[in-house]
């Protein structure tokens, strides 16, 4: 028997697990599109109606601070938008019954990781391994 044969992929979660799983999903995806909302509108005031960007009292001092914010923003909204792609993604998976299955391993990952990290598609083992080798 050859020991780089490929994982196999007979052991998966039930559809109780598989619905309980889209149920933290949803809930976090629904949160996460909320806040992407919010940093969005920082960076391009879509929702300011005050004088902000055209009031020159304070605007020198102020400007360095406002643009570091926005810069800043911005950066949390690209994390964000990642943020709900993996979600999305993982969602994808549980339609293909194929949710919570390591993709490196094949095997399963533990509930525990899964709930506080529901897109996860490594167990914590594969993503050791792949820091040792310095693969992601």
């Amino acid at each position: 028997m050859a020991e780089d044969k490929k994982p196999e992929f007979n052991v998966r979660y039930s559809d109780e697990d598989l619905q309980e799983f889209k149920v933290i999903i949803l809930d976090m995806l629904e949160k996460a599109k909320k806040e992407y909302k919010t940093l969005r509108n920082i960076v391009t005031h879509d929702d300011s109606n005050d004088i902000d960007d055209t009031s020159p009292m304070f605007k020198a001092m102020e400007e360095g601070a406002a643009t570091l914010s926005k810069e800043e923003a911005g950066q949390l909204a690209q994390r964000q938008y990642k943020f709900i792609q993996n979600l999305e993604a993982a969602l994808v998976r549980i339609e293909n019954k194929t949710y919570g299955v390591c993709r490196v391993t094949g095997k399963l990952i533990p509930k525990e990781r899964l709930r506080l990290v529901p897109h996860a598609t490594l167990t914590i083992e594969a993503k050791e391994m792949l820091a040792k080798q310095g693969k992601n």
